[in-house]
């Protein structure tokens, strides 16, 4: 449920666009199958570090099957620098067998084909839909759950609640582009432990729950 409607909300998009120009997918892909992984690797893990390791990483494994084959150990030692490595490693090398076998190395453009593979939730699938297929979806971080609440357009602390809150108050073509916004404000302004209202262009428009 929100405290907000969407006339506020549109407002509050309109001024996030005008601070954000370049709000887009920080991670760097080519295809599909490259934003799957790089999403993966993202978790717990800064951006920056994840493009540096995909930058070696998708020279070496450029399909599925390539992933697929590949064993635990050496694929451990390929991410290690992402954090929580092996579990990464296990995701990912199970996901793409399962791209492999059962999608024909393709990695599949719907939310409930997504969902079913190894180390998809609704976040990364949403975000794989949105910037690699066009489909729009709400990407649901820690930076939305964190900005959306102080801004009053969820009440929730579930993820998935707070996606259809959201899905309710932001229009389907801007769900996409609207989470980039919500990130690039969680990031730059809007911080967990210091939020900079003081130079926030959202900030008359904020009830600033749980500041």
């Amino acid at each position: 449920m929100s405290r907000v409607d969407p006339k506020s909300t549109a407002k509050i998009i309109a001024l996030l666009k005008k601070r954000y120009p370049d709000a887009a997918c920080a991670l760097h892909f080519k295809n599909p199958l490259e934003l799957l992984v790089a999403t993966i690797l993202s978790a717990q893990c800064t951006d920056e570090r994840v493009n540096k390791v995909t930058a070696e990483l998708f020279k070496k494994y450029k399909t599925a099957e390539d992933y697929a084959r590949v064993t635990q150990e050496v694929f451990e030692k390929d991410i290690r620098s992402t954090g929580f490595y092996k579990n990464k490693a296990r995701s990912i090398i199970n996901c793409c067998r399962k791209i492999a076998q059962v999608h024909g190395g393709k990695v599949p453009g719907t939310l409930d084909e997504l969902v079913a593979l190894d180390g998809i939730g609704r976040k990364t699938a949403n975000v794989i839909l949105g910037n690699a297929f066009g489909v729009p979806g709400i990407t649901v971080d820690t930076h939305v759950k964190r900005v959306s609440y102080r801004l009053g357009l969820t009440e929730h602390q579930d993820p998935v609640k707070i996606e259809y809150d959201l899905m309710e108050l932001v229009p389907r073509k801007e769900w996409t582009h609207f989470s980039h916004l919500i990130i690039f404000h969680g990031r730059y302004t809007c911080m967990a432990r210091k939020p900079l209202c003081e130079r926030c262009v959202i900030e008359p428009l904020c009830p600033k729950v749980g500041v």
